[in-house]
């Protein structure tokens, strides 16, 4: 019993982590407005005339994600470099589905089911899954919960006014 609940505990601080560097530049766009809000792509367009990622993809968001993740992970006792790899493979997964979103013609902002939340929670799940002690299950099972938590508070942070879309 308190083996399982050291892991559930465990499961529970990388989804708060997670959670955190997904929701920070969320925050700091909601906070800040276009303030310091430098494209990662810088305006640039790939070869194929298309943003490189879009307009929502800001230094300052990657920046608030990874150093709130960082801090966090240390609050929950997991550690501030290992939340600061997470966060820092969570974003390179949020660039990575805005680069395919991008490719495929979708405007900053589209939804995408499980490009959006998939490649952003299994990306650094199955990274450092030796590092975080996790089972292939749990990477799997973890990615599900993070995937349904951010279909679930998504429109709620809309209606907030916190996101710009419900999605």
């Amino acid at each position: 019993m308190e083996n399982t609940l050291s892991l559930l505990r465990k499961d529970f601080a990388i989804l708060v982590i997670l959670g955190a560097s997904n929701f920070l530049p969320i925050v700091g766009r909601w906070l800040m407005g276009e303030r310091m809000a430098t494209p990662v792509d810088f305006g640039w367009k790939w070869l194929d005339r298309r943003p490189i990622l879009g307009p929502h993809k800001t230094w300052r968001g990657l920046l608030l994600a990874i150093v709130g993740a960082g801090i966090c992970s240390n609050l929950v006792g997991i550690g501030a470099m290992t939340g600061v790899k997470l966060a820092a493979l969570s974003m390179g997964g949020d660039l990575l589905s805005s680069f395919i979103k991008r490719r495929k013609g979708l405007r900053s902002g589209t939804s995408a089911p499980l490009i959006d939340q998939g490649l952003e929670s299994i990306l650094p799940l199955a990274i450092l899954r030796t590092e975080l002690y996790l089972t292939w299950m749990e990477v799997f099972l973890l990615t599900g919960l993070f995937i349904l938590f951010d279909i679930i508070l998504s429109p709620i942070l809309y209606k907030l006014g916190v996101r710009r879309n419900p999605h």
